[in-house]
């Protein structure tokens, strides 16, 4: 049965805990799509580090909008932005282009900056400083998920989490930290570094150290990055290696949507005086508590709180070398080391990390509705599985 659906923006009070602007009233963005009729069954969508939740989970293309599609089976899907992405607030810091990270001011000019302004390399950031980190991202979720309980309710319900990339670097922690309000997490292409910074000692989530954090100056030392189509493109065309991976003309699309949740960012860039390329502002983060050591933690994981993780075969983000350090990810290994046995692992074939946006995003949206459904997906309640091009599963353990 296909849901009548409708759309709704919510714009979320929220305390800040980002150093920058800690304890001002920040606004979150959170798209709802919902059935006209029908119960309540809340489900929470978060972005990874660099593309905005709504061009990822609800782009104009509706074949790729994932939480319409969720929305028709019959749930009501919301679709939340961490402060300084999308149509979030953005801290003020970001609308300085000379916060950029310094290897890519010079892309900036003449848009916005000008030549006879463009600072040396080795001027710092006006803003020395990462922007946000682990605790501030993980009370934007709870504030979201404590605003949708509210909204439909019900003031104890648990939510069903979706993240995709980077997501799981807030919702993994979250949930173990908040099992009492999560019913189920699907993770799409998730990033997980077995070897990620440590909590502060003794501790299960603390900061490993103050904030905000500016050394050392060459990672930290600025509170945002930007990126471009270019760069889209390029980093998208390493994973396509199917012929009809990806639909034409599926990246102009993309960008498109992008850029409409950026309008600032959207004036940056480009050789031209007055003609910008456009970028997307990037938050960079300080981040801590997503390793081997925290995913066991409390037996919530894949016990308290079932789990599926789907990446494509030709993600060459999620999975990378072991001797990378803190840049060595795994999805098997992050599979291997969820303690409970309510846990499923999908390798799909034909797919890349920009899975969202490529013609595999069919198969993401019904296993996440069977996921959702019936706590199965193709009939599996656990394991790890390849699908083939055929749709043949073949087990992996």
């Amino acid at each position: 049965m296909a849901f009548q659906t409708a759309s709704k923006d919510h714009y979320v009070d929220h305390r800040s805990s980002i150093p920058v602007n800690d304890g001002q009233i920040v606004k979150l963005f959170v798209r709802e799509r919902r059935p006209v009729t029908g119960p309540r069954k809340p489900v929470l969508m978060l972005h990874g580090r660099s593309v905005p939740a709504v061009a990822g989970f609800d782009p104009p293309n509706k074949n790729y909008s994932w939480a319409e599609q969720l929305a028709r089976a019959g749930y009501d899907v919301f679709v939340m932005e961490l402060q300084g992405s999308g149509l979030s607030a953005h801290p003020a810091v970001m609308d300085e282009p000379l916060n950029v990270s310094p290897v890519q001011r010079p892309l900036l000019s003449p848009n916005p900056i000008p030549p006879a302004d463009l600072p040396t390399p080795d001027t710092p950031a006006k803003y020395p400083h990462q922007l946000n980190n682990s605790q501030s991202d993980w009370d934007e979720v709870d504030t979201v998920v404590e605003y949708i309980r509210k909204e439909i309710g019900e003031p104890t319900a648990k939510i069903d989490l979706i993240g995709w990339s980077a997501a799981a670097q807030q919702l993994g922690p979250y949930t173990i930290q908040h099992a009492d309000k999560v019913k189920s997490l699907f993770l799409a292409a998730p990033i997980f570094p077995p070897n990620g910074r440590a909590s502060k000692e003794n501790t299960d989530f603390g900061a490993p150290v103050d904030m905000p954090v500016g050394t050392p100056a060459a990672a930290f030392g600025y509170p945002m990055s930007v990126t471009s189509k270019n760069g889209l493109a390029a980093s998208w065309a390493r994973d396509l290696k199917c012929p009809d991976q990806r639909e034409n003309g599926v990246l102009d699309e993309v960008w498109k949507a992008i850029q409409d949740v950026d309008a600032l960012g959207a004036t940056w860039g480009g050789p031209t005086p007055g003609a910008p390329t456009g970028f997307v502002r990037v938050r960079n983060s300080y981040w801590w508590g997503w390793n081997s050591t925290t995913v066991p933690l409390h037996n919530v994981l894949g016990q308290t709180v079932p789990v599926c993780l789907v990446y494509g075969e030709h993600d060459s983000i999620v999975n990378t070398a072991p001797d990378l350090g803190l840049l060595y990810f795994s999805v098997p290994e992050l599979y291997r080391l969820i303690p409970g046995k309510k846990k499923l692992m999908f390798r799909l074939a034909c797919a890349g990390h920009q899975i969202v946006w490529e013609r595999a995003a069919t198969h993401l949206h019904a296993m996440s509705e069977q996921w959702l459904k019936n706590g199965k997906v193709f009939g599996e309640k656990g394991g790890s599985f390849y699908r083939d091009e055929d749709g043949v599963l073949t087990s992996q353990e």
